[in-house]
């Protein structure tokens, strides 16, 4: 039997000795914790890369109501003789918007009403093409205000 003179108590489980026993264990300890960090950080990627698409569609979405509108008041502000009947294409690729736009006015009724049908569809294939649609008719004076009309000559 052995006996062993060194003293022993819960002060020396912390000293020079332990630290020895444990370097693997901090090595371990880290890659976990990189692990984990990759882990989370790799999820936010894919939201953030989820938002930013989402922002690009909305950004689309607001050139596109855009050109809408501005072809829509075009149309509604001329007069209604001025207004050609026919088709008219256009392709824009300068800006930061990049699209073909069709105007296509018809006549169904002679000098009663045009129908305006404007379509864009742009470029990038992730965006949606929309079309806006409007009926312009022939304005028609009252007999009171017109002062050259035969019905009122008597």
């Amino acid at each position: 039997m052995k006996i062993s003179m060194r003293k022993t108590s819960a002060s020396d489980s912390f000293g020079p000795a332990s630290a020895k026993k444990r370097t693997g264990f901090v090595l371990v300890e880290i890659i976990v914790a990189m692990v984990l960090l990759a882990i989370a950080l790799s999820s936010l990627a894919a939201l953030m890369y989820s938002v930013s698409q989402q922002g690009m569609v909305a950004s689309a979405n607001a050139y596109r109501n855009g050109v809408l509108m501005e072809q829509v008041n075009k149309y509604e502000g001329i007069p209604y003789a001025s207004v050609a009947v026919g088709k008219d294409s256009v392709m824009v690729s300068t800006g930061p918007y990049q699209y073909s736009r069709v105007v296509t006015v018809a006549e169904p009724a002679a000098n009663t009403y045009k129908t305006v049908v404007v379509i864009v569809k742009p470029t990038n294939s992730k965006y949606k093409p929309d079309t806006a649609s409007f009926i312009r008719t022939n304005a028609r004076v009252p007999l009171m205000l017109c002062t050259t009309c035969p019905a009122q000559a008597n």
